[in-house]
């Protein structure tokens, strides 16, 4: 307890308004305090420096899964939505996140991927084609269709799903903001039981019917001898369906409100620089978790067995001792590693995806609507840990 005593305690309500639209302002008073801090808000110890960040997102010493003494039964209510996470790859810590991402890695190939560029682009083309004369939600019509319809494709899931989808899938990460109630619990759990059984319907298609699809070849996939089991591939279809399109419609639509803000012609720079200043500036996630798996000292203070530490994602892209005037947008920068697809055995498997659909969505948008103008002052949505907009009212 004496290292807590030294540690600053920080105050902020994840859920205070100001908070939610500009969260910067506290990581920067909390980082002046150092490289960890005690969020009195959060019960938590945060990690606050780019360095923290990095080290605790790689050190095996700790990792996602609870600590077994520490794992509890969750309530009967949430039992569709914990059967879930209890199978899923983001949870997992060796040996069974070795076996999965192997699986998933083994389906979620390079070449999968880049086959569909010539299909993304279509897709943006084909989206900016019916944009509306008057003012309309840049997020519904094209920051949220874009990467949903490109997961649907890569799993082979019907697009006309995609509403459902969609809807399974707000209700499920909702799990994870700071201003969680019992009715989102219960939409949640609703969620996944509805998904939960979609899936099970399809992917029993697939083994009779299979086809060039990501669902397809998770079911082929070996490693070692084992395949995923049922709950396994359901749990993975349903991550990679809500991590493959949650993040990248945030990033997507933060990037497009800062450049419309600031009056910045994308088009002058190179784009893979804007997408890594997009993604560092604002990202769409802001905090992981991690649970100490035995007594370690970093940083100044001793963690012990079954701690929880969060890591602020937002505050570490924004140290400014790796990134000169963090606070100014610079599609310029030289490319530094930065936090917004985690890192370690748990970096995005998605995130070669993430950035291609960034690259080609904001090629097409910005070349085809060069005149593109916001028309309401953007709001961002009370859903902290997440970072994203409520809607985005522009027109061409």
């Amino acid at each position: 307890m004496a290292s807590l005593r030294r540690m600053k305690t920080v105050f902020q309500s994840p859920v205070e308004p100001g908070f939610v639209q500009d969260p910067y302002p506290f990581y920067d008073k909390a980082r002046a305090y150092g490289d960890l801090v005690y969020w009195e808000d959060y019960n938590k110890i945060a990690a606050v420096s780019h360095r923290a960040v990095q080290v605790l997102l790689k050190d095996r010493r700790f990792g996602r899964e609870v600590p077994a003494e520490l794992q509890r039964s969750g309530p009967a209510h949430l039992a569709p939505w914990l059967n879930v996470e209890a199978h899923s790859l983001l949870e997992a810590e060796p040996p069974r996140h070795t076996r999965l991402r192997a699986l998933v890695t083994r389906a979620f190939t390079s070449r999968a991927i880049s086959a569909l560029e010539p299909t993304i682009r279509d897709l943006s083309h084909n989206l900016i084609d019916n944009f509306p004369d008057t003012p309309f939600d840049l997020l519904d019509a094209f920051c949220t269709q874009v990467p949903v319809i490109t997961i649907c494709r890569l799993l082979g899931v019907p697009e006309e799903m995609s509403p459902d989808l969609l809807r399974w899938s707000h209700a499920m990460v909702a799990m994870y903001q700071a201003s969680r109630t019992r009715e989102t619990e219960d939409i949640a759990a609703t969620a996944a039981r509805d998904f939960t059984a979609f899936l099970s319907d399809y992917i029993e298609q697939r083994r009779t019917d299979p086809q060039d699809d990501l669902i397809t070849r998770l079911i082929a996939a070996e490693e070692d001898g084992e395949k995923l089991s049922h709950d396994e591939l359901v749990a993975t279809c349903i991550l990679l369906l809500n991590a493959g399109h949650e993040a990248t419609v945030h990033s997507l639509g933060n990037g497009v409100k800062t450049l419309l803000q600031l009056g910045l012609d994308p088009r002058a720079h190179a784009i893979d620089g804007l997408v890594e200043e997009i993604l560092r500036y604002d990202p769409p996630l802001h905090m992981f978790t991690r649970y100490a798996y035995q007594e370690v000292e970093l940083f100044g203070h001793t963690f012990k067995r079954g701690d929880e530490v969060a890591l602020l994602l937002g505050a570490a892209n924004r140290d400014p001792s790796v990134w000169a005037e963090p606070n100014r947008f610079d599609a310029t920068r030289p490319i530094v590693t930065n936090t917004s697809f985690g890192g370690g055995l748990h970096f995005c498997v998605g995130a070669p995806l993430a950035r291609l659909e960034m690259r080609i969505a904001l090629t097409a948008l910005f070349d085809r609507c060069p005149n593109l103008r916001l028309t309401a002052q953007p709001e961002y949505s009370n859903t902290y840990h997440f970072h994203g907009l409520t809607r985005l009212m522009v027109q061409v």
